[in-house]
């Protein structure tokens, strides 16, 4: 299991625009018509990837409870399907079924969203403002699979409540660890 860290864009950075294919709705949406009115999470992840599946049942927790306050969630798939056919969009699709995803999950056939995102690993995420402004990106919490610290996604919490609040967000945000994207 590779341990690739976050690249950390960034703070102050645009959201780069982006229309991609969500294939459970079967359509392509963009960043503009699904970012939220207060906040807008975008995360990198995938089906197969040990650290994604170790978190995916704390992220639906976490979109759950912050949709009702004009946070959005966007997940993004960037793997290269034809050697990793485990993340191909008929995988995605079941897999948003199987934890009842509240959120777009989106393929980015060409990898050209996660370039544009200087993504890096699985998971990644990224906390834009209201204006599609970066405001937090790195780690959900300290949890990893086989660490036995409990997932809270206590990071990414922190950041989407002082979005929120319109509170300053700790200058101090620690890169997410994960799998490597797979690049073709």
């Amino acid at each position: 299991m590779a341990r690739t860290p976050s690249n950390m864009l960034a703070l102050g950075t645009k959201a780069p625009d982006f229309s991609l294919l969500n294939p459970i709705k079967n359509c392509i949406e963009s960043l503009e018509d699904i970012k939220g009115k207060k906040g807008t999470v975008i995360m990198f992840i995938c089906n197969h990837c040990p650290f994604v599946k170790y978190v995916n049942h704390e992220l639906v927790k976490i979109a759950n409870k912050y949709i009702s306050n004009d946070i959005h969630f966007i997940a993004i798939n960037s793997n290269d399907v034809i050697n990793y056919p485990e993340d191909s969009p008929e995988k995605m699709i079941e897999l948003a079924d199987e934890y009842s995803f509240c959120f777009p999950y989106l393929f980015d056939e060409t990898q050209n969203v996660a370039k544009s995102y200087d993504a890096a690993c699985t998971p990644d995420f990224y906390l834009f403002d209201k204006d599609l402004l970066l405001v937090y990106r790195g780690q959900l919490d300290d949890a990893r699979p086989g660490n036995s610290i409990p997932i809270t996604g206590k990071d990414l919490r922190y950041a989407i409540e002082n979005l929120i609040q319109n509170k300053e967000q700790n200058e101090f945000q620690k890169p997410s660890l994960g799998c490597g994207i797979k690049w073709k």
